[in-house]
């Protein structure tokens, strides 16, 4: 929840990407830490088609968060219709696309860049 509220998130064509850094009030052993939660509406379909973009999204933060996630930022990736239907070497681009995107971005800037979404009060 707070992710969504508080955090930045990018769109792109094969799923929604949502950042949030941790800071020292996070009570967490571990701050370097990355946490990632996975979520699909009905939008995208049944409880298969849910079950299965998730799965997808599974697999694709299993392969690139690693790689090119920041430590001590939560996650969440959101599925969506195109989730099921986008080639997969295309869904893990979305993704290392939204996470040099986010990354890069500040959050001053953030209202500016296109496909980027911004959480909370203005």
């Amino acid at each position: 929840m707070r992710v969504a509220r508080d955090g930045r998130a990018w769109t792109s064509p094969g799923l929604v990407l949502q950042m949030w850094r941790r800071d020292d009030r996070d009570r967490m052993p571990l701050p370097c830490l990355i946490r990632v939660g996975f979520t699909t509406s009905r939008k995208v379909g049944n409880a298969v088609a849910r079950n299965r973009a998730r799965r997808r999204l599974r697999e694709a933060a299993r392969l690139v968060l690693p790689e090119a996630a920041a430590a001590g930022r939560d996650y969440v990736l959101i599925g969506r219709r195109g989730t099921l239907l986008r080639p997969f070497p295309l869904l893990l681009a979305d993704l290392r696309m939204a996470l040099r995107r986010l990354r890069a971005e500040r959050p001053a800037d953030s209202a500016e860049g296109q496909g980027l979404l911004t959480g909370g009060a203005p």
